[in-house]
């Protein structure tokens, strides 16, 4: 296993006299911000693609860095190169454009985010930037509604287009033009028609036909006083509430409540607002007499009528907004009976009898459940019905919980700092039981731990003063002698005034999800169980849906529901693999990948990049340095018989150095390396690390070092590929990657090469990628990471430059695609990630882009409005930075992968539907029936599988101003998955989204 990832592919300058011919491209590689970086500076406050002082272009020495400075009204410096000259730049983004030969480091400061100005979608006119109105859906009759053409294009109207004429003339920014009120006067593409492109086929999905009556349900707002966070209790007083008045109050309504503070029924209540009280009994607090009561006051009054009519119309294609909140309602009635049943985690129920269940290490196991959820789609409503499965707390005694947690015997020593510390964290949150008081079972959750033992601890018994120690409490009052005495005790109720448990006395309640991050071993023994092979994983879908029975069920009775028990059959396409091409002096100079696979055997690099200068450092013990020296000999010669230009000796020899002095180490012998070199006018190409299997933090530590401090390329390798006997495939697939980060480029799209992409090929086009992950659960601190990343030539497509920055906790919108701030000297300045990249597309390419294709991962369905809005408005006024009038159109795609909807073949036995994992076979793509209703999206599974079930990414075009055709853009995506430099398969979504996931980790 190669543990180097590789996030953005640059072109390094000095290596060809053009971009994208010969052996090596003229701008800057990098991999993950590994290695060489050329840190793109904006000057700003001026339009165009030219170099700018203090800007895009600079090519400063080897090993340049940021230094970050605080940021008050100017911006921060940055020292490029190793020469003294500054520049004043904006603040700095992490990663790698194409040119010179700096390295980043790290963090920017971010100025407060531009005001919206949002845009509408208009179709392309060359030359001219103007902003008519949105499509409008056509008031036509059904058959038009589904018509697979393209709407007809809407033209402005006179007062419009005279208005846009006196922007131009102003010179006002063509993105102030316009505007809409708000994102209700923007609208999805509709769908341009269904694709024929590929062989035809039948597949199943997930996805269960359901049935709605002709009625409308009622919405009640519901009031509970005292009021409880808790849904379960809130759920138990409406259980007891409808329990006692459904025949008599209820006028024989069965409601579904969401724990909050909506109610529906199927039709109305015998009163508009009625209120009721109810006394809730804790059924597990020991003897019936002593049992707590609680009383509850619930006022339950109509709110509005949730209209299945406009669901029906949104359906058919003549209502353009999703009625959500009748989904809403639809998805809370047939939760209502799993709730009852499972525990519930959002749209997910699990139980420890719906499987086997695992046990992950440290006080953790698996559940296995299932995820349920209504979607709208062309077939109508369809119940998506996937399996899931989860970490939960195993419900131990707290004492045992604590032990496998700290993997020892807790009675041998004494806890250490570190290990309260760790037990704290475990704990927190916690829900107990009791376990010393007989049939009462009272629960607690844990709020802390004592920093003292447990026979340390005194508390006040009276006003008077007088204190008594938890040992004698428990002792004198339930009889019961502690017996770790030396643990601390945990700390329960309120965090200002807690109770004292002993750890012994107390069992954790069973149901507890665990939801921070998984150590590495629990996430392979968790992806050990959740790994299904897709017959498996289909039998597991129906047994559900069996076991579920929704025609038993009393809240889809109530509501006139009906759920399909059968798979849905769907019509999908499988499209062909594109031919690939290599060198020309290889045996074979392309290749038509099989089943989504290909292999480099009599084939060389279309480009091979240049390694004059490498030197090798091991970190792991168990490697001798003849062992060493062998491993980077063959890797050499793997790198020369690929096509590289690679010199089969290191400028000096293989040196070890302890894992634990990696800096010293590093710095050292770059210093070495650095001062022969330079007498030759020489600098590193390459560092080669061995690293140990089991490296900790080594790894990223090593590349920090590398890439902010040395500004060096690396590629590391585990000790156990060095012992591997037969690693001929293994050096082969670390030859394509580092022949990337030397500058050279792996293989091209044939189809590119002959200017046969439909809207990528006739124009120079520019395609991005773009994402934001966010921190952990309990992270609630950490920023936010942004990366973008974009394709750097054209018409090949294959070499790609990115940057990431950080932003504000959480948030979704990227926030430094497009800035402005003030300069003292300049006065406004504009850049941004957008700008940045559009400039590096000129500089490597010698064109402007013609048209932008905009893929971004990570958005749900409820923030589509908010992201494109925001995105595309960003987009317009970076372009608009640049050059007046600047617009080229964009298309701009959501890319999904965590969504449940699974694709089967309709025959597992059929080795011609399948591929060797039983897995539809790459390329199958579905545009109907379980799709939009009517906007543009498909399912593409471009890989093949490996081991479980494959995940087809959903993409949904928000914007499309190119005027994609089905094929087009299906093809064009399918394509792309094939030009992911660090493997010769085919990938699960864009290889630019895989260098921008790579971006973060």
């Amino acid at each position: 296993m190669v543990t180097d990832k590789i996030v953005v592919t640059m072109l390094r300058k000095k290596r060809t006299d053009h971009p994208g011919r010969g052996k090596g491209p003229d701008s800057q590689e990098t991999e993950r911000g590994h290695g060489r970086v050329q840190h793109l500076h904006q000057q700003g406050g001026v339009r165009g693609w030219g170099q700018q002082r203090g800007g895009y272009g600079g090519h400063g020495g080897r090993g340049g860095r940021i230094f970050p400075q605080q940021y008050y009204d100017g911006p921060s410096e940055y020292q490029q190169g190793r020469g003294g000259q500054q520049y004043q730049a904006p603040p700095q983004h992490r990663g790698g454009i194409g040119g010179g030969h700096g390295a980043p480091a790290g963090v920017l400061f971010r100025p407060p985010a531009p005001e919206l100005h949002q845009a509408t979608q208009v179709p392309y006119q060359a030359g001219v930037t103007t902003h008519p109105s949105p499509y409008q859906r056509p008031a036509h009759t059904d058959a038009e509604a589904h018509s697979s053409s393209r709407p007809p294009e809407v033209t402005s109207s006179q007062e419009t287009q005279h208005i846009q004429q006196q922007v131009i003339q102003l010179g006002a920014s063509p993105c102030d033009a316009m505007q809409p009120a708000s994102s209700k006067s923007m609208r999805f593409p509709l769908r341009p028609g269904k694709g024929s492109y590929g062989t035809k086929c039948f597949v199943k999905a997930n996805h269960f036909f359901a049935e709605l009556p002709e009625k409308d349900f009622h919405h009640y707002d519901v009031s509970i006083t005292p009021e409880i966070s808790v849904r379960d209790v809130n759920r138990a007083v409406i259980q007891q509430l409808v329990k006692l008045h459904r025949e008599s109050h209820l006028g024989q309504r069965l409601p579904a409540y969401d724990g909050r503070k909506s109610l529906y029924t199927a039709g109305p209540l015998p009163f508009v607002s009625r209120e009721f009280k109810i006394i809730l009994i804790d059924e597990e607090d020991g003897p019936a007499s002593t049992r707590r009561q609680r009383e509850f006051k619930v006022v339950i009054k109509f709110a509005a009528r949730a209209d299945l009519h406009h669901l029906g119309m949104f359906l058919q294609g003549r209502l353009a907004d999703v009625p959500q909140e009748t989904l809403k309602v639809l998805d809370i009635v047939l939760r209502q009976l799993p709730t009852t049943r499972f525990y519930s985690a959002s749209r997910s129920f699990y139980s420890p009898h719906l499987g086997r269940k695992e046990h992950l290490g440290e006080g953790l196991e698996s559940w296995r459940g299932f995820y349920q959820s209504i979607r709208p789609t062309q077939m109508g409503l369809s119940l998506n019905i996937d399996m899931s499965s989860s970490a939960f707390i195993e419900p131990l005694p707290v004492i045992d919980f604590v032990a496998q947690l700290l993997n020892r015997d807790v009675s041998a020593k004494p806890l250490s700092d570190a290990d309260r510390v760790k037990i704290k964290k475990a704990l927190r949150g916690l829900k107990v039981e009791v376990t010393h008081r007989r049939n009462m079972r009272r629960k607690y959750r844990i709020s802390g731990l004592t920093s003292q033992a447990t026979r340390e601890l005194i508390f006040p018994v009276d006003q008077r003063g007088t204190v008594k120690s938890v040992v004698k409490y428990f002792r004198e009052t339930y009889m019961y002698v502690i017996q770790y005495t030396q643990l601390p005790c945990l700390q329960v109720g309120n965090p200002r005034r807690p109770n004292y448990l002993p750890m012994e006395v107390c069992k954790i309640v069973e149901g507890q999800r665990y939801t921070k991050k998984l150590n590495e071993k629990q996430i392979t023994a968790l992806l050990r169980v959740t790994c299904q092979r897709p017959s498996e994983r289909e039998r597991d879908i129906l047994q559900t849906v069996h076991h579920n029975a929704y025609s038993e069920d009393p809240y889809a009775k109530e509501f006139g529901i009906e759920i399909s028990q059968k798979l849905a059959q769907v019509e999908a396409r499988i499209l062909p693999a594109p031919r690939l091409k290599y060198h020309d002096s290889s045996r074979d100079r392309d290749c038509l990948p099989q089943v989504g696979q290909w292999n480099m055997m009599n084939r060389r690099m279309i480009n091979g990049g240049t390694v004059n200068s490498w030197i090798c450092i091991n970190f792991a013990r168990n490697v001798r340095d003849n062992m060493a020296q062998s491993f980077c000999h063959d890797l050499a010669q793997m790198c020369i018989t690929s096509g590289m230009a690679f010199n089969p000796e290191p400028i000096l020899p293989v040196f070890t150095g302890r894992p634990d002095q990696v800096e010293r180490v590093l710095k050292a012998r770059f210093h070495d390396v650095m001062a022969k070199l330079q007498h030759h006018g020489k600098e590193l190409d390459l560092l080669i690390v061995i690293l140990p299997d089991n490296n900790g933090p080594l790894y990223g530590n090593l590349k920090r070092i590398c890439e902010t401090d040395l500004g060096i390329v690396s590629q590391c390798c585990l000790q156990k590929n060095v012992y591997k006997a037969n690693k001929q495939q293994y050096l082969a697939n670390v030859a394509l990657k580092i022949n990337v980060k030397a500058g050279g480029r792996n293989t091209v799209l044939v189809d590119a090469l002959t200017r046969r992409i439909p809207l990528v090929s006739d124009r120079p086009t520019i395609i991005f990628g773009a994402d934001v992950t966010h921190p952990q659960p309990g992270e609630d601190s950490s920023p936010s990471i942004a990366a973008v990343v974009a394709s750097q030539d054209w018409p090949e497509v294959t070499k790609y430059a990115g940057l990431v920055c950080a932003q504000a906790h959480r948030q979704e919108l990227i926030q430094d695609l497009y800035k402005t701030w003030q300069d003292p000297v300049r006065g406004t300045v504009t850049g941004g990630m957008i700008k940045e990249l559009l400039i590096s597309f000129h500089r490597a390419t010698g064109q402007k882009p013609q048209r932008i294709i905009f893929y971004r991962d990570g958005v749900s369905e409820g923030q589509f409005y908010q992201v494109l809005l925001y995105e595309l408005d960003a987009i317009r006024k970076a372009c608009a930075s640049l050059e007046p009038n600047y617009q080229p159109p964009v298309t701009f795609v959501v890319v999904q992968k965590r969504h449940h909807t699974r694709l089967f073949a309709s025959n597992h036995n059929d080795r011609h539907a399948v591929d060797k994992s039983g897995n539809i076979l790459p390329g199958t793509v579905v545009d109907s029936k379980i799709c939009h209703p009517t906007e543009f999206d498909f399912y593409l599974c471009s890989h093949a599988g490996v081991k479980g079930t494959s995940r087809p990414a959903h993409y949904h075009v928000l914007w499309d101003e190119n005027k994609f055709t089905a094929d087009a853009l299906q093809s064009l995506t399918n394509n792309l998955c094939y030009t992911y430099v660090r493997c010769t398969r085919s990938v699960s979504v864009g290889t630019i989204l895989f260098y921008m996931i790579s971006c973060f980790f």
